[in-house]
């Protein structure tokens, strides 16, 4: 629902219903209709009975810890969602709000991805051959916000890619992306994951829920590859949500197979490691 008190509300809720009306993919969630009542106004999306993702990582649902598989599942669902939004749509569209609490579980905990009222679309005209973009005002939430973007006010694709990699390392981590307790150098879920790589201290990286779960941890190592080429901190170092996707579709096949075989440890590749660090010094955004 609309709240009263909001400045920006009615724009932002006649966006995501614009945006809704011509975006349909199974990773997105479904627009039902909307109620525009006097002073009551508000979006009707179909039903996500899961809620969403960050109150099953925070531990606030502890009842039911996500696996490793089910949260393969749930990055690759959300990766197909932007995906579609990046090059399925025609012209595309950049979400601007990627974070966990967006992401949303239905009973079967199918990902889809919410919240489009910050969404932009792109122009045809937008950018140029060799830097893509608009130039526009801040969105976003603190934390997932790309660096660049918010020195640049220039956005593209990319943005999306890094708080999207942030997600992923949510995902692995079950840690908040910004949280105090930690020191100031360290206080970002980016700089954190850094220390402990470049420490070498790859396992205490893992959510310690997942302890005694069977996975293989070949693909937890992938799977923060990903992340950190995500959170790069030159958008050009970053892949493309198709590539990301195609990628995490790929680690939950292994995962698959591996856990059908049986529990295997798995080696860190020496490959692997070099590539990560050369992410490590990314930094937070402001």
């Amino acid at each position: 629902m609309l709240s009263k008190l909001s400045i920006q509300g009615h724009r932002q809720f006649h966006a995501e219903l614009k945006l809704l009306l011509r975006v349909h993919h199974k990773n997105l969630t479904t627009l039902v209709g909307y109620c525009n009542e006097g002073s009551n106004i508000g979006l009707l999306y179909e039903y996500m009975a899961m809620g969403n993702l960050r109150t099953h990582l925070s531990g606030s649902n502890n009842q039911n810890v996500l696996t490793w598989e089910e949260r393969l599942r749930i990055a690759r669902d959300a990766a197909q969602g932007l995906e579609y939004l990046h090059n399925g749509c025609k012209p595309p569209i950049v979400h601007r709000d990627i974070k966990s609490s967006n992401i949303l579980l239905n009973e079967k905990l199918e990902a889809k991805l919410g919240d489009f009222g910050l969404s932009k679309i792109f122009p045809h005209e937008s950018g140029t051959s060799t830097t893509p973009g608009i130039s526009t005002s801040i969105a976003g939430t603190p934390g997932y916000l790309d660096p660049e973007y918010y020195i640049s006010n220039w956005l593209n694709e990319k943005s999306d890619v890094y708080s999207f990699g942030v997600v992923l390392l949510e995902l692995i981590t079950g840690r908040p992306v910004l949280d105090k307790s930690r020191d100031h150098n360290n206080a970002h879920i980016i700089h954190w994951v850094s220390s402990m790589l470049s420490n070498g201290d790859i396992k205490s990286i893992i959510d310690p829920k997942l302890e005694g779960h069977n996975f293989d941890m070949n693909t937890v190592w992938k799977v923060i590859e990903i992340a950190m080429a995500c959170v790069s901190r030159p958008s050009t170092n970053r892949p493309t949500m198709s590539i990301v996707a195609s990628e995490l579709k790929e680690c939950l096949t292994r995962d698959n197979k591996t856990r059908k075989d049986a529990y295997v440890e798995g080696d860190y590749s020496k490959d692997s490691y070099e590539m990560i660090s050369e992410h490590i010094s990314t930094p937070i955004a402001r």
